[in-house]
Order: structure tokens, then C-alpha cells, then sequence
């Protein structure tokens, strides 16, 4: 591990190790508690999600609020437009003096906008990609010991056999290319959309109880929180809390761990079904996971495409055994026993109930030892409990 990575690292609770069969990964080097803040971590950059022009695009998310291009919080007084191009809205003085845009940004953007045949044909993904590219380079611009921080997390690209970058180092090359020293290549390009692709985190707006759908407003870098590897029953959750704070990530564990355990998030809710987390981990980040929970509910789900196979060869002869196998399947299947189900435990005590939530329940780290106060990482809602830390 190089000497800046240890150095991100030298004063937590964490430490990164080789581990066996998933490369690098965040494990404890000492016990840790439910409730323990493992990692507080700012973006290396920041992109709105939102469409370049959203009069003209039909896939736009649900959202018509406005939202500050440097805090991402709701615009709810006067919007400040930058005082060099009118596409950066901010909500304060503070924040566009904050804002980490240079002039090439502005005049990047401004381009991309006025390239209506550009915008209008383009999927929502390929205008976000185009924002974070700016942001990338940008980054080079305002801090290279950060941008050599991205270029060290996870992701290589396909250099010049890779269609998408080919289109995107196109367009920023035909809008407003990177000045400055900025080492603009179609390799470049490519290593960086494959970090934005493997290491981008939502930051999503605020949770509607009514139909629990949530639009991603803004997505981040955070140099740290890339670290964590996967697992379908976590150890640890995210939080951000964008609208009261700032827009760090905190990592949180969910309950007590020994020391030397990895430490591990889901990259996407717990409630996902087998087929559908591992769709989701094999087209979004290459890989097929092979976590405690999946080796089981493997089994769940190859007994079921079993069942079906049976059914569409049932004849008479085969009827008899048919019903027996199936008597013996209906004792493998799932239940409340921790042998056959052991998980049950980590749904009923960690996954919020809240209305259209799934969010996942982490203790609140001044949680009396008796009882333990836990935060929905999606809702917010505190749930009350006293069994106290596991």
C-alpha cells in the first residue's frame, strides 16, 4: 500500500489489508461496537445527477427541485447564478465562493449546453459521464494530489477499444478541451470512467414516505468510502446527512465486530432478492459475489428453477416421485430456524419497517449499553432497542 493511502488511514479505526480472493479491502485492527463511527470522508469531487436540460429530455428524474451545484442542498430562497456562466446554481455568497469551478468549467459546460442536438439525443448516464469527465479534469486544475488520489482507486478502463470513452473524449474535445498542463488523452478519459463507474457514491434526495422513490441529485468520489468492499448482509452503512451538514459520507458500524474482521457495505439495499443482486454486482462492478448469505440463497434459488424444470416435464410415470422430491424440497425450504435462515436475525433487527424504507438500521453512537438507539440510514427514523449492542 503506498505512503498516502496509509496515511488516509493512519488515524482510525480501520486499517486497509490484502484479503483473501477480494484484493484490497477495510479491516478492523481492533474490536470494534455497534454504533462506531469507522469512517467520516469528504468527496473529491462532486456532479450534479440531474439532465443537462431537462425541457428536453424525456427520462428526467421525479424531482423539479433545485439544488445548489456546491453544498447540494434544496434551494428554498433565491437562486444565485455563477457570476461566470449561468448553468451553476448556487444557494448562498458562501457557496459560490466555495465552489471549486475554474473558468474552464463554466465554459465546458456552456458549450455542452448550447449543443442542443447533442443533449437531446443522449441518455441521462452518457450527461452525467460528460459531468463528471469535467469534474475530473477540473480536479486536475484545482488539486493534482487529488487527482492522482482518483486515479489510484479501483477501475482501469478499455484505453482506445472503449466505445463510450471514445464518444465522451470526443464531445469534451469538440466543446472545450482541458488546458493547463491537464493531461488530456482517450486513455486518461477511459481509466476515468471506469473510476467514476466502480467508485461513485448517490448522494439522493430527501426519502417521500408516500411512494419511496428517491432520485440521486448529486454523485461523489470519496477516496475512502471507495475502499469498502461488498457483502450482502453488511457490517456497516453508510450515512450522509447532505441537508443538515455537509456533504461528508460517515460509515457506521452495524453491529460488534472482532478485530482483524473486514468490513463491509452493500452497494445496494439488503431487501434485493439472490437474481437480483447478483444481475445487478455482475453488470454494474464486474464480479459475482460469493458472501455467506449468497451460498445460501443459491441453494434457495436452485431449487426453485429445479421445481420448474420438473414441472414442465411432469408426466405420469414421473408423477409419484415428483410429489416426493417436492415433500423434501418443502423441508430444505427457508424458515425462522437460524440453520436454514441465518440471516433472519440481521432483517428483523437491522432493516427499517418503516412505510416503502429498506433502509438499513445502524446504532447511534451514544447509545446507552442498556438501550440502543438505532438510525435508519434512509428515512431517518430511530428505532428503539433494548437488547442493547449485539
Amino acid at each position: 500500500m503506498d505512503r498516502e493511502k496509509r496515511r488516509m488511514w493512519s488515524e482510525t479505526l480501520v486499517n486497509i489489508q490484502e484479503t483473501q480472493g477480494r484484493g484490497r479491502g477495510v479491516v478492523s485492527y481492533q474490536p470494534l461496537r455497534g454504533g462506531d463511527v469507522v469512517v467520516r470522508d469528504s468527496p473529491l469531487l462532486l456532479y450534479s445527477a440531474f439532465p443537462l436540460s431537462r425541457s428536453s429530455i424525456t427520462s428526467t428524474p421525479t424531482s423539479t427541485s433545485v439544488y445548489c451545484d456546491n453544498c447540494y442542498r434544496k434551494i428554498h430562497s433565491a437562486v444565485i447564478c455563477c457570476p461566470t456562466c449561468s448553468h451553476h446554481k448556487f444557494c448562498s455568497p458562501n457557496c459560490v465562493s466555495a465552489s471549486s469551478n475554474t473558468p474552464w468549467v463554466c465554459q465546458a459546460l456552456s458549450r455542452l449546453h448550447d449543443c442542443s442536438s447533442l443533449v437531446v439525443h443522449q441518455p441521462l448516464e452518457r450527461q452525467v459521464q460528460a459531468r463528471f469527465l469535467i469534474a475530473a479534469y477540473n480536479l486536475f486544475l484545482v488539486s493534482p494530489s487529488n487527482f492522482q488520489i482518483l486515479l489510484s482507486l479501483q477501475g482501469q478502463g478499455g484505453g482506445g477499444d472503449d466505445e463510450d470513452a471514445q464518444f465522451l473524449h470526443s464531445l469534451i474535445s469538440s466543446l472545450c478541451p482541458p488546458t493547463g498542463g491537464v493531461p488530456f488523452s482517450l486513455e486518461l478519459t477511459s481509466a476515468l470512467l471506469a473510476k467514476d463507474k466502480l467508485n461513485a457514491f448517490g448522494l439522493m434526495e430527501p426519502f417521500d414516505i408516500n411512494d419511496g422513490k428517491r432520485s440521486v441529485r448529486a454523485y461523489g468520489i470519496y477516496p475512502k468510502a471507495a475502499l469498502f468492499n461488498h457483502d450482502c448482509l453488511p457490517n456497516a452503512c453508510r450515512f450522509d446527512y447532505v441537508d443538515t451538514q455537509d456533504t461528508d459520507l460517515i460509515i457506521r458500524m452495524i453491529h460488534d465486530v472482532p478485530q482483524g474482521r473486514e468490513i463491509c457495505l452493500s452497494y445496494f439495499p439488503v431487501n434485493y432478492d439472490y437474481s437480483t443482486r447478483q444481475k445487478r454486482l455482475r453488470e454494474d462492478y464486474g464480479f459475482i459475489c460469493d458472501c455467506d448469505r449468497c451460498k445460501v440463497e443459491a441453494n434457495w434459488s436452485d431449487q426453485e428453477h429445479d421445481d420448474a424444470d420438473d414441472d414442465e416435464n411432469e408426466n405420469e410415470a414421473m408423477e409419484e416421485d415428483s410429489e416426493e422430491a417436492m415433500a423434501d424440497e418443502k423441508d430444505d425450504a427457508p424458515s425462522d430456524n437460524d440453520s436454514d435462515f441465518p440471516h433472519a436475525y440481521f432483517f428483523l433487527r437491522y432493516m427499517c419497517d418503516g412505510t416503502n424504507c429498506w433502509g438499513t438500521l445502524a446504532p447511534l453512537a451514544q447509545s446507552n449499553v442498556n438501550i440502543t438507539l438505532l438510525e435508519c440510514n434512509v428515512c431517518g427514523k430511530i428505532k428503539r432497542d433494548e437488547v442493547g449492542h449485539s
